[in-house]
């Protein structure tokens, strides 16, 4: 029976950045359930990808920042840049901020497959066992049996069910006695408590705001929906967020007591917010829409809660909503400089299924990168 070099279980962006890595000379299979790679990649960012980001840095992760860090010295923001930019694909910047794909997200997933092209991927094929024999990995699979010298998990995490993302990548490792933390919805809408019950009313609105939570300030835009509150700040957050209050800055780029001195207008008025929100801040804060003029010290004080709304979300949108998953095999569980299992040799982890998330922009397709880099260069 044939015996592969490396084997790596998942076709997504840091398998095959991985595959792409490594030396023709390597005998390299790709196994995944799902018809296509790249699936993910493929609908990302709206069919375009957000690839990275401007400014790459740990802070933008949740996870282990001697893992995080030596991945993105290994292969950071400007190498993933320039290897893209050697295969001809120039992303553009949105929002100053975001990397994307000029056109289609095909643009990257066709240079990861013609780069990767050395190894042989097998597709529709689901893993159902895995064990190590004689320093040999045997992987039953509904196709067969497959074995390796080494092996690679890639299977990401639970978001997108619909795309075949299974927990796989976990069994795995609880299989091999590796720790491991359970896969969470992250990057996804939070749910509101009855006292947030006037932010659903305000469904389809959207503004710019600041938002506090363990420590970080998640800065974009926050959108208003039937089901509670969603948007790139909010999507943030919520990878951060465990239980218990955040804080919301409605303008978090005016002072509301120098938008309101010396005026004669109503409060909702003065502020450069849609009027129904305005209207509904107020409302929500106990404050009656008087003429500016007339705001007493105890109006003072609570206007003051524009800046610094606090509550505490009642939970979150769930997997089906989820961009990604927070969670996977536990950071002191692998080798920092290879991404190898402490436990068993030749095994590695790489991409969603590593307890590492970042925020919304780019970042997890980036970790997903660097981390298939690094392990790439262990598996040369």
């Amino acid at each position: 029976m044939k015996i592969y070099d490396v084997l790596i279980l998942g076709a997504g962006a840091s398998s095959l950045m991985c595959a792409s890595h490594l030396k023709s000379s390597l005998n390299i299979g790709i196994i995944d359930n799902n018809a296509k790679v790249a699936s993910k990649l493929k609908i990302s960012g709206g069919g375009k990808c957000n690839i990275t980001s401007v400014e790459v840095s740990p802070e933008h992760f949740d996870g282990d920042a001697g893992l995080v860090s030596h991945a993105l010295n290994e292969f950071s923001k400007d190498d993933l840049l320039n290897y893209l930019a050697k295969n001809y694909l120039k992303p553009i910047i949105r929002k100053k901020r975001y990397y994307f794909c000029r056109d289609s997200s095909d643009e990257i997933i066709n240079i990861l497959k013609k780069n990767s092209r050395n190894a042989q991927i097998i597709l529709n094929t689901t893993i159902l066992e895995l064990k190590k024999t004689d320093g040999i990995f045997e992987v039953k699979t509904s196709n067969g049996i497959l074995k390796s010298k080494k092996l690679v998990v890639a299977t990401g995490g639970k978001s997108f069910k619909t795309l075949g993302a299974t927990e796989i990548g976990l069994d795995i490792a609880k299989s091999f006695d590796i720790a491991t933390k359970e896969f969470t919805p992250a990057l996804v809408g939070m749910t509101l408590q009855p006292a947030q019950k006037w932010m659903k009313e305000l469904s389809g609105l959207s503004c710019f705001v600041h938002i506090k939570v363990e420590g970080k300030t998640l800065k974009e835009d926050m959108l208003f929906a039937h089901k509670g509150i969603s948007g790139p700040s909010v999507l943030s957050a919520s990878l951060y967020w465990k239980k218990g209050n955040l804080s919301i800055n409605f303008l978090p780029n005016d002072n509301i007591f120098a938008l309101t001195k010396n005026s004669k207008k109503l409060i909702s008025s003065t502020i450069p917010l849609a009027k129904r929100l305005s209207k509904a801040i107020l409302k929500a804060l106990g404050i009656e829409d008087i003429e500016c003029k007339k705001i007493t010290p105890q109006i003072k004080e609570k206007l003051q809660k524009i800046h610094d709304y606090s509550f505490a979300p009642a939970g979150n949108f769930g997997f089906t909503k989820a961009e990604v998953s927070r969670g996977g095999v536990l950071a002191n569980e692998l080798v920092v400089q290879t991404l190898e299992s402490k436990k068993i040799n030749n095994l590695y982890f790489i991409g969603e299924v590593v307890d590492v998330t970042g925020e919304l922009g780019g970042y997890n397709f980036q970790w997903a990168f660097s981390s298939a880099v690094v392990c790439a260069k262990a598996l040369d």
